[in-house]
């Protein structure tokens, strides 16, 4: 464990404040094109059911191995990238993103279909662990919108092609929407990974965030592990995750068992099928909130936000489950639900830089984020409660886990975290009024 120095910012080579932006840009551009992989799944599910007759609950197995393959390995990937820097490791993403479309168009077999999901999950891990980690070392200053920015590209990169995706799977089928977008997606991430690269000095944060507790040590990955706030912040991000990975993953199961899947549904002159708009609104608001958020937590603090986030999400799922079969109540609903949902993508990472500090930051950001994929496990859970209890069981169940969450964040989470940096700070000599404590 050693003190974290920043050069003064004189020092910065002085295209930093303009390309730092640059480097933003083609990162949400990286997560646009991987957004599908995880969004655009739902529209698949029933086609290939309907094909092959395989089940939902096989089928989103599929699901299930993607999300945990993207999120257990991106330790490991973001080990490559605080090594070697991201170019390499995203232009492998785009490879695999694009391997993985490909295999699903032709795949006969679940076996088949598993072993796509898993290339696929190994692709988007890349992508993803890769650009969020980079995003926090160019941005010190403004690591919530930072974060939350790149992150909306994967919450809302699926928005401008849920449409299409929806009138090719209709036209030609799904085999051809895969055969199609994957290669389109691959080639675009393989593209721009040649322009991605680490800062090449320190970034420091330009002015003191007195309501932000933000370490000025650099914890190693061992460290981290041994630290009781990282598992708090764990448990939190699975409780939250959970329930949003449920509704990305079966929404439009959901719709069909409500029967409003097809129903017309106008909102400010827009008229479409409920589901087809639920799922562009969910992706244009969850895009939206992931830098909003971020915003939001660099100007009141993470815990404040996420007990905002998590309480609201709570109550858009109780809405859900009482008056989901009201078609513009489901898409309202959605729509508001993963707003606040996708915040967990831009808050957690900038409270693991924070609170562990910038030299270390993709690595102990991806041993966070594989929560996301242990809260995956859940997914299939999903689907059997459902079809023995009906979704209003599983709503319930989602709606304590993330009022719970909202209530841990604050209670909880916030004294742990300012107690942990305070007193590793004391403990490593660095003078108080370098320590920019809540």
């Amino acid at each position: 464990m050693s003190a974290n120095s920043q050069p003064p910012a004189s020092t910065l080579p002085p295209e930093a404040a303009y390309f730092r932006w640059l480097q933003l840009a083609m990162g949400i551009a990286c997560m646009a094109m991987i957004a599908n992989l995880q969004y655009g799944w739902t529209l698949f599910v029933d086609p290939i059911d309907a094909k092959y007759h395989w089940g939902r609950a096989a089928i989103q197995l599929a699901f299930t191995l993607f999300v945990v393959t993207e999120t257990w390995l991106v330790p490991i990937e973001a080990w490559f990238v605080d090594k070697y820097g991201p170019r390499a490791v995203i232009m492998f993403g785009g490879v695999m993103i694009a391997l993985a479309w490909v295999l699903n168009s032709y795949a006969d077999s679940l076996v088949l279909l598993y072993i796509a999901a898993i290339f696929g999950g190994i692709g988007a891990g890349s992508v993803y662990g890769t650009c969020v980690g980079n995003a926090l070392k160019w941005f010190p200053d403004r690591r919530g919108l930072a974060a939350g920015a790149t992150a909306a590209g994967f919450g809302a990169g699926a928005a401008i092609t849920v449409v299409p995706i929806a009138n090719m799977i209709a036209a030609s089928g799904y085999q051809n929407a895969f055969f199609t977008f994957g290669i389109g997606q691959g080639l675009i991430v393989f593209i721009l990974a040649f322009f991605l690269r680490k800062p090449s000095v320190a970034m420091p944060a330009k002015k003191k965030q007195l309501n932000l507790p933000q370490t000025k040590i650099d914890f190693t990955p061992p460290q981290v592990l041994r630290s009781p706030v990282f598992w708090m912040m764990y448990l939190v991000y699975v409780m939250v995750a959970a329930g949003g990975l449920m509704a990305a993953a079966q929404i439009a199961p959901i719709a069909h068992d409500f029967k409003i899947a097809n129903e017309p549904v106008g909102i400010l002159g827009f008229e479409m099928a409920a589901l087809t708009f639920a799922i562009s609104l969910d992706r244009i608001f969850d895009g939206f909130g992931r830098p909003f958020f971020g915003w939001i937590s660099d100007q009141i603090g993470r815990e404040h936000t996420m007990f905002i986030a998590f309480g609201t999400a709570a109550l858009m799922l109780l809405t859900m489950s009482a008056y989901g079969h009201i078609p513009i109540v489901f898409v309202l609903a959605t729509a508001v639900y993963f707003g606040v949902f996708g915040e967990i993508y831009s808050l957690f990472p900038a409270t693991s830089g924070d609170t562990f500090g910038a030299k270390y930051a993709t690595t102990n950001n991806g041993m966070l984020y594989t929560a996301k994929g242990t809260a995956a496990l859940l997914v299939p859970i999903a689907s059997l409660v459902a079809a023995n209890f009906g979704w209003q069981a599983v709503f319930v169940i989602a709606v304590a886990l993330n009022a719970t969450a909202a209530l841990l964040s604050l209670f909880v989470i916030k004294p742990m975290r300012r107690a942990f940096i305070l007193g590793n700070e004391a403990a490593q000599g660095v003078p108080e009024c370098k320590v920019r404590a809540a």
